[in-house]
């Protein structure tokens, strides 16, 4: 059965009201008519069952019945990722959903060369918003993560507080990743990446002021669209739920 991403809000009285451009999708890609069924996920974990019956510019239906979705990883990850250029940002939200991270705040450091405020921040991260629901639709997973606003970097390193490992990532001269895993369970996790360039060296250093554990993953050198990720992954398979019989 087809499966498609909404919002909470779009649940109302027993009925499901689809965006303008899930409408259109529906409607003119995919050629669904009244009466077709479909899997519409609310992005907070819960599943419903809909049978349309309006197939037109908003697409509505009824809802026939509601589940829980597949459970969440135990372990909550903070993903802090400085801003990079271009549309890596995009390549990165839609991993880190893949990988089962709770949050995503991009930060606006020292190297990042987009300067985002006001409205154009509110837009970017709206826009990476969209990108992490279709890509938690492709995978399956029931809950989205929140892509929070753009922030300065000296705000983003606040997440320690909340968090029982905090990491942040660099390439200078710091203890490798291993030795900065603790041997028993996390069940909330931070990590910080620099955008293009890394953290300078201040940056680094108000981090660790701030109870972050600097560490580096060793002499490869990874782009700031691979390193967040392959942490994430790492995280995961030893605290989370990836490779678990949880999981897919």
């Amino acid at each position: 059965m087809r499966r498609f991403a909404i919002t909470p809000e779009a649940v109302a009285e027993g009925r499901v009201t689809f965006d303008a451009p899930q409408s259109r999708h529906l409607a003119r890609a995919l050629r669904l008519r009244p009466g077709d069924t479909i899997i519409a996920s609310d992005g907070t974990g819960r599943d419903y069952t809909v049978r349309l019956d309006v197939v037109g510019a908003r697409v509505t239906g009824i809802v026939l019945g509601e589940a829980t979705g597949a459970a969440e990883s135990p372990l909550a990850i903070t993903l802090v990722q400085g801003v990079p250029k271009g549309d890596k940002m995009e390549a990165i939200v839609r991993a880190a959903t893949e990988l089962g991270v709770a949050t995503v705040q991009p930060a606006l450091t020292a190297r990042t060369v987009i300067r985002l405020a006001g409205a154009a921040a509110a837009e970017r991260a709206a826009r990476w918003q969209r990108v992490a629901r279709e890509a938690a639709k492709q995978c399956r997973r029931p809950v989205v993560p929140l892509v929070a606003t753009p922030a300065p970097l000296a705000a983003c390193l606040e997440t320690a507080r909340d968090s029982d490992l905090a990491l942040c990532l660099w390439e200078g001269e710091a203890p490798p990743l291993a030795a900065a895993l603790p041997a028993g369970p996390l069940r909330r996790a931070a990590l910080l990446i620099g955008p293009e360039g890394g953290l300078d060296a201040e940056e680094v250093e108000s981090a660790r002021r701030a109870g972050w554990q600097v560490a580096s993953l060793g002499a490869r050198l990874l782009r700031t669209e691979t390193a967040g990720p392959a942490v994430i992954a790492i995280l995961q398979a030893r605290f989370g739920d990836l490779g678990s019989d949880r999981g897919a």
